[in-house]
């Protein structure tokens, strides 16, 4: 029988939907779309089953580059550069632009994927 430990009063807060804002980054915006548009490249590579050296010649990075990006280090890869590599990914990218509601002064960004 193994002995319980008390929870201590640890205290707990409530973040926001960005954890790059949470974390003080001034680009918290641009890193959370970047980090959502990897995320996709990475599970096309896996679900197409291809490895680094391969996704690389499609997606024209580098080997290393590819897999500097899918573990995240992306901060020299433009947003540009990875919407292209969705659609040599075999994806269509589409980008609507419309009408802030009234209650916000500023737009934002979103990224749906279907």
């Amino acid at each position: 029988m193994t002995k319980r430990k008390k929870a201590r009063n640890i205290p707990i807060e409530l973040g926001s939907r960005n954890v790059y804002a949470d974390l003080g980054f001034a680009d918290a915006e641009d890193m959370l779309v970047k980090a959502q548009l990897v995320t996709k490249i990475a599970e096309l590579i896996r679900d197409q089953n291809l490895t680094q050296q391969v996704a690389a010649q499609i997606l024209g990075l580098t080997q290393p580059k590819v897999s500097a990006m899918l573990r995240g280090q992306f901060r020299g890869i433009s947003e540009r550069k990875l919407l292209n590599c969705l659609t040599r990914l075999g994806r269509d990218v589409q980008i609507v632009i419309k009408q802030a509601p009234r209650r916000r002064a500023e737009g934002r960004l979103t990224i749906l994927f279907s």
